[in-house]
């Protein structure tokens, strides 16, 4: 159970009155309610095991009564597939009048909100090609109900806003304020691609930075933005007093909490965050929160932020280039969790040891493969440097490599290679059933990430003032699509493991190498089967056994130790009682919404790189 205090019940409030008042803008909301049911009775029925998973559609405005009865996941439902996996996320696991998913703890819930946001980038873009919303232009009764579809999951992303712990995740890690981050940066781009692709009359697309007059025949979403843009900054600005010039030469700290340690995860989400306010925020004139330095003065505030500021590229450059000379990879080529600093005591004598990064934590989590990827997709286009894009597709054949691409289908299918096995992803954790919350939001955030990276290079760049971006030429662009293409096959292999793992709610399971259902009652069989191995303890799994609280990952003297145990009581939310292990994704935690959102970014993914295209 959630527990608000008396402010947070208040700004909810305020926020669900705001939230009337702009769909009152609506009038095609509210002129085809009929519609919006229409649309989820075709493309989001539960998926049942004993029936077909769903109706196919070649695209949202075409319907056709065959159906797949094998469970296979063809390139002609993929899309159907994608809004269904949505719907089950947003009615079995979103409160819509607490404006939260409530078995989500707090960052995972804004990676929530960032697979939502960027799912919705993909609905109006397979729509871009009808006609312009924007009245007087006559629009379909399909084009109403789409465009429901779209106002509903995006009222709930506007209700997150209000209901989200934005005051506790202040004090959090600096890795939990970036994901905040990204994931309101996510909801901007969102908002201005819709507004572009189905509001604006001109047809002549714009700027983040030099949007519309306003109109009105402007998407009331619109008016979200500057405070989705605010959240954003003010949590950028607090995460980046994590970075850090006195022990390893630089870097981001994880937790200003624990000891240092500089983790791949926290420099990656600085990398992404950083290099995407210079890219997507537009601005922020909003002087809250106000501190106050005396009794006698009166309050300040902050000072307004311009868009596209400098200084964001070129935290991004240099967080890049800390963490490419690290030594932050393994023999496999892919990123180990972090480091620690040998002999570092800090407290009351100040010692910081060796001041390196050189106690390595040899951990590898697929999540620390991903995360990196949107950032160098942004530092291409904010530079030019193909660099950044080699090295991108060389981290994906890496992560492909390490699934066991290579040996599926062999005698040596089930070995463990790093990152799964049998050309399926697998987190560590996975076929023990002992993942935590933390991990089960994992893979699905490396192939939200891999599938932004793969997105089309644009062919122009833009100039404004200081502003400039890259474009692709025709030779750039055929490559880049040409390597991502080739990552089809796995891509489609993932999708299908993760689909098979629905239940008969259309829940999806976190170990995608077992299928769920009856026929597959014999999976403990496959896991006992020889050649079957356990992926080995290679460094301390943190992020699904808890921190431990010796010298190494905490402060001396138990300095602010009572502060890190009142925040680790937050992980009591990610145990719960054991369910029967007749389905090997009902162990542990069972089947939860970050489970669920790894099958909407790895179906998303595949929709976007792959089935999209066609």
């Amino acid at each position: 159970m959630i527990v608000r205090s008396r402010s947070q019940t208040l700004a909810l409030a305020v926020g669900i009155f705001l939230l009337i008042l702009g769909l009152l803008r609506l009038p095609q909301l509210i002129a085809a309610s009929p519609g919006i049911l229409n649309i989820y009775t075709r493309l989001t029925q539960p998926v049942l095991r004993q029936g077909p998973p769903h109706k196919e559609y070649c695209d949202l405005h075409q319907t056709h009564p065959a159906a797949t009865t094998d469970g296979l996941l063809r390139p002609s439902i993929t899309l159907a597939a994608l809004l269904n996996t949505l719907e089950v996320m947003q009615s079995h696991f979103y409160a819509i009048w607490q404006g939260q998913w409530p078995d989500a703890i707090d960052w995972t819930a804004a990676v929530m909100g960032t697979q939502v946001s960027a799912t919705l980038t993909a609905m109006t873009e397979a729509w871009r090609h009808r006609t312009s919303l924007t009245p007087p232009y006559a629009y379909t009764q399909e084009d109403q109900e789409h465009e429901n579809a779209i106002n509903r999951y995006f009222t709930q992303i506007t209700s997150f806003y209000f209901g989200e712990n934005a005051f506790s995740l202040r004090t959090q890690a600096y890795d939990d304020m970036l994901w905040v981050v990204l994931g309101w940066l996510e909801a901007v781009s969102f908002i201005t691609l819709h507004s572009v692709l189905h509001y604006n009359r001109s047809g002549v697309p714009y700027h983040v930075s030099n949007p519309p007059s306003s109109n009105s025949t402007e998407w009331y979403a619109q008016q979200f933005i500057p405070q989705f843009a605010h959240r954003a900054r003010v949590f950028y600005d607090l995460a980046a007093k994590g970075w850090d010039t006195s022990l390893c030469g630089g870097g981001m700290v994880w937790n200003p909490h624990l000891a240092p340690y500089k983790n791949a995860i926290t420099n990656q989400l600085f990398i992404s965050a950083s290099i995407g306010m210079y890219l997507r925020f537009p601005g922020d004139d909003n002087a809250s929160p106000f501190t106050f330095k005396n009794p006698v003065r009166p309050a300040t505030g902050l000072p307004p932020a311009k868009a596209h500021d400098p200084q964001y590229l070129e935290n991004a450059v240099e967080a890049y280039q800390w963490l490419r000379t690290s030594g932050m990879t393994n023999r496999k080529g892919l990123y180990v969790d972090g480091f620690h600093i040998q002999g570092w005591l800090g407290g009351k004598n100040g010692s910081i040891g060796t001041g390196k990064c050189d106690l390595r934590n040899e951990q590898v989590y697929t999540y620390n493969q991903g995360v990196v990827l949107s950032g160098l997709r942004g530092l291409w286009e904010a530079t030019g440097f193909r660099s950044y894009l080699d090295d991108g597709h060389q981290l994906i054949q890496n992560v492909i490599a390490a699934t066991g691409w290579d040996t599926r289908g062999t005698r040596w299918r089930w070995q463990w290679s790093g990152l799964g096995r049998n050309g399926v992803m697998e987190e560590a954790c996975d076929s023990s059933g002992t993942c935590s919350q933390n991990g089960h939001a994992f893979k699905g955030i490396f192939f939200h990430h891999l599938a932004y990276f793969c997105g089309r290079l644009p062919p122009t760049g833009f100039i404004a003032d200081d502003f400039i971006t890259f474009g692709a030429d025709d030779r750039l662009a055929a490559w880049h699509d040409d390597k991502c293409e080739g990552y089809g096959p796995w891509l489609r292999n993932n999708a299908q493991a993760a689909y098979l793992t629905r239940d008969h709610d259309g829940e999806y399971g976190t170990w995608w190498g077992i299928p769920a259902g009856n026929e597959h009652t014999n999976a403990r069989n496959m896991i006992d089967e020889d050649g079957f191995e356990v992926a080995p303890e290679d460094g301390t799994d943190y992020r699904n056994k808890n921190v431990p609280l010796d010298d190494s990952w905490t402060l001396p003297d138990d300095q602010r130790r009572q502060h890190w145990e009142s925040m680790e009581k937050q992980s009591e939310k990610m145990e719960m009682p054991e369910k029967s292990d007749w389905d090997p994704n009902n162990r542990g935690r069972g089947r939860t919404v970050e489970t669920q959102s790894g099958g909407l970014a790895v179906l998303r993914a595949l929709w976007n790189v792959v089935d999209s295209r066609r």
